[in-house]
């Protein structure tokens, strides 16, 4: 019997785990990819104070002090049922079952796919199998590309094909049909555009940012938007053009682009084909839930936190006995916050198991400030009004509880 079972070897995963191991807890930590790291393996940018986030630079000093702590960590090992027991949980994987008093589960997100026509194609792939694919496996994806799709995070991840030395033509919007609505709206992508700005080379670009956060002057920008697109390290952004389709008989060979307007409807008349051989789409992110539903913890639909997410507290305890969540299992947001929730929730668990240790709840009264401070100075917001997201959430729980 662990003392505790963590299933996802992200950020969240193993801060979680060392924080455990710093408690002498007897731990497990599971994940279903080759080795671990989790999506910290493909991040590379740089930060507006000019130092640069290497992911897997970041993942071996999280492995370093895991291993110092003799931190059992097993890959390759895929959790596909949880079973209650009479005083914890059972692990069901393709690797036997482990007996467990609490469980974390950490285990990130996905992304949404965003159909378009043409889009099963080889040389179509979402915009993360971009990333993994160049920064992980050190694959190059293509010679010529185009994303579809304009968000925080296909920005992010574009950036990081260029400094790789993949050319990309530009970013466009997906055409909009029913499957698509929250994607193909320009009004609706100008505003998370706006939360990007700052991460641009432009000077100009960062500064007409702080006036585009008036509702007024977004829809203004998206209404006078420049037709060759505004430029991010060298690269054009449309939001004014969407992708028709992808075209190529046994691979991809172009796109059919057409100009749209403020409202997203086609142009008839603007088609163009675009000669490219691959395909990024970026429909964005969505939390991994599938084992938090399999064992019966309730949720919440919150669009500020990316969709259907566990009930957690801000301690990151679920409704459920001894069974916690961390990530981007509980919201969409960077990996330095998956970093500082998985902190806060070892020490959690931690301070349920040892409760003897009066300090250890000071402890997790920081690693609580902790995550605040880590989410407000975040470079990359996936949603403006997370912190409100947040607050919801904890209120959800307290009724939850008292209920």
């Amino acid at each position: 019997m662990y003392d505790v079972v963590i299933i996802g070897a992200g950020p969240a995963g193993l801060s979680a785990a060392i924080a455990c191991r710093e408690w002498d807890l007897h731990v497990l930590v599971l994940d279903e990819f080759p080795k671990p790291g989790g999506r910290l393996l493909g991040q590379l940018h740089q930060e507006p104070s000019g130092e640069w986030w290497n992911g897997i630079q970041e993942t071996n000093l999280l492995l370093e002090k895991a291993q110092k702590y003799d931190t059992d960590i097993r890959c390759g090992v895929s959790a596909y049922h949880i079973e209650k027991l009479e005083h914890g949980y059972a692990i069901h994987t393709n690797q036997g079952s482990f007996e467990t008093e609490n469980l974390l589960l950490a285990t990130g997100a996905a992304e949404s796919a965003v159909p378009v026509p043409g889009w099963t194609l080889p040389g179509v792939m979402s915009i993360g199998a971009a990333q993994v694919m160049t920064n992980v496996h050190r694959v190059k994806v293509g010679q010529k590309g185009i994303v579809v799709g304009v968000n925080v995070l296909s920005a992010a991840i574009a950036r990081e094909l260029q400094l790789a030395g993949v050319e990309l033509h530009s970013m466009a919007l997906p055409a909009s049909n029913p499957a698509t609505v929250q994607h193909s709206n320009p009004n609706t992508v100008m505003d998370g555009l706006v939360r990007i700005a700052h991460l641009a080379p432009s000077a100009f670009l960062r500064f007409g940012s702080k006036f585009a956060k008036a509702s007024w002057v977004r829809r203004l920008a998206v209404k006078f938007y420049p037709k060759g697109g505004v430029k991010m390290w060298g690269m054009p952004i449309h939001i004014r053009k969407a992708i028709l389709s992808i075209n190529g008989n046994d691979r991809v060979e172009s796109v059919t682009m057409c100009r749209i307007n403020a409202d997203g409807e086609q142009i008839p008349g603007t088609e163009e084909n675009i000669t490219v051989d691959f395909v990024c789409i970026a429909g964005g992110l969505y939390p991994l839930t599938e084992l938090a539903a399999v064992i019966g913890c309730p949720f919440r639909y919150m669009e500020e936190l990316g969709g259907h997410v566990p009930i957690h507290s801000e301690r990151m305890e679920t409704p459920l006995k001894g069974v916690y969540v961390a990530g981007n299992i509980t919201g969409i947001e960077s990996a330095k916050v998956a970093r500082a929730q998985g902190e806060l929730a070892g020490l959690s668990i931690a301070a349920d198991k040892l409760k003897a240790h009066a300090d250890l709840q000071q402890h997790v009264e920081d690693a609580v400030k902790l995550v605040a401070t880590t989410r407000a100075d975040a470079t990359i917001q996936f949603h403006p009004h997370i912190t409100d997201g947040r607050h919801k959430m904890e209120q959800a729980f307290q009724q939850t509880k008292s209920s």
